[in-house]
């Protein structure tokens, strides 16, 4: 079943706004549309979605938290045996493992084993390594992260983190709390500015955008764009990830609706108007979605992060039929960033860890699991992405990344406009699913 994530797994609290602007100048700023090459919001020129989520030529320039080149490469030049394309490990690299394996383990925090692939970049460290891996709070959010370093400063045990994926906007927090070391992997150049500290205290890792999964089997229509989940075929049939009172992808997936409505990055009021209208027309269902409400068809239509419905996709194989559609408009993007503690009680263990992230190997982990890397442009200029995996991932163009102080605005009116505009209490589901 899909994991849940609390509100600070999903993005910037309103509580972080303050110190992230102080950070951003002087250490890079969190990524925008001018960063991305993604066209503004006002500027939806986005290509139509398709019901299914493998087209059969998928663009090969999708709008990712990069600084790509104007020239993308296209699908074609995506090579299906890439492994002669992959970046080489750097020379010392053998020093840096017999360290870490003297070490002999690593902490990780907050990394469900379904998300991103990570279960499986897991497992791929610990064999290629042979160290051991102790899994903190899988399901923890982003504070609980930054927390979780305070609270085990001085202690070397288990509990302590060595390294945190967090969101974006959690990176400088965490810095200007003196919480974070600097480390630059190996292929820190191919990692856009836009997405890291120059210091190296944080870097940006991958990015989903927000969807709308599908179970046809119950649905009356697979919806394209998000005009479509007004109408009739869906009443009593649209649901949330989480509760737009305290859930960020929940708070983002109302922002979205925005600006596939009239709004922009800078005035998220449309995306509370389309949800009224949603709930006056019948259509929305104040439900907490995960895979169970999903697949028994309490909630058939969900609006999630592309990589987590693309994995109950596969979870679910066709018990029930599910389509996961990137809508047509207010395509809307989330960066997550990597990290080390300042006090991880093993710093060589977690630099290989983001050695074996950072490299090629870890990247095309993360986009198995549906999710686009901060390297994405760079592996594409190489041709090191096998040619069936590109063709798996979802077509982004378009996508925005607000700022987080834009994300913040958005949160209290989000948050504030849903308590007294719609007032619906979104929960969990009263008949859990078997």
């Amino acid at each position: 079943m899909r994991s849940q994530r609390p509100l600070s797994r999903y993005g910037a609290l309103a509580s972080v706004a303050l110190l992230f602007v102080a950070a951003c100048s002087g250490t890079g700023a969190t990524p925008s549309p001018a960063a991305t090459g993604a066209p503004p919001a006002a500027t939806p020129t986005m290509a139509p979605a398709t019901p299914t989520m493998a087209p059969a030529t998928p663009t090969m320039a999708p709008a990712t938290p990069t600084s790509a080149p104007s020239a993308a490469p296209s699908m074609s030049e995506a090579s299906s045996s890439p492994a002669a394309n992959l970046t080489p490990a750097p020379s010392d690299l053998s020093s840096l493992v017999t360290a870490a394996q003297a070490e002999g383990a690593l902490n990780v925090i907050a990394l469900p084993r379904d998300w991103c692939n990570y279960g499986a970049l897991i497992d791929g460290f610990k064999t290629k390594y042979g160290l051991t891996v102790n899994e903190i709070n899988p399901n923890g959010g982003s504070g609980d992260e930054l927390q979780a370093i305070v609270a085990n400063e001085s202690n070397p045990g288990p509990q302590a983190p060595d390294v945190i994926d967090v969101g974006v906007a959690f990176g400088p927090q965490a810095m200007q709390q003196n919480l974070l070391a600097p480390y630059k992997v190996s292929t820190w150049a191919t990692i856009p500015d836009a997405d890291k500290d120059p210091n190296g205290f944080w870097y940006g890792d991958y990015y989903g955008v927000l969807s709308f999964e599908v179970n046809s089997d119950v649905a009356k229509a697979t919806p394209s764009d998000w005009p479509d989940l007004l109408g009739a075929d869906y009443k009593n049939s649209v649901a949330l990830a989480g509760d737009p009172t305290v859930s960020n992808q929940a708070i983002q997936s109302v922002y979205a609706a925005a600006l596939a409505n009239g709004g922009s990055l800078d005035n998220a009021q449309p995306g509370l108007d389309f949800f009224k209208k949603l709930n006056d027309n019948g259509n929305f269902v104040p439900t907490i979605a995960n895979t169970g409400t999903i697949a028994s068809g309490e909630t058939p239509v969900v609006i999630t992060w592309s990589y987590l419905a693309l994995a109950d996709r596969d979870t679910l194989a066709g018990n029930p039929n599910i389509d996961v559609v990137i809508p047509a408009s207010g395509r809307f993007g989330g960066l997550y960033a990597q990290a080390i503690s300042a006090f991880a009680p093993h710093p060589n263990a977690a630099k290989l860890w983001e050695e074996y992230l950072y490299s090629d190997e870890g990247q095309l982990g993360w986009l198995t699991g549906y999710c686009y890397t901060s390297r994405y442009a760079d592996l594409v200029s190489r041709a090191a992405v096998p040619s069936d995996l590109a063709a798996k991932l979802p077509d982004v163009t378009g996508a925005v990344f607000p700022s987080d102080t834009q994300l913040t605005a958005a949160k209290t009116l989000i948050t504030d406009g849903w308590k007294s505009e719609i007032g619906v209490q979104v929960g969990p589901s009263p008949t859990p699913a078997q």
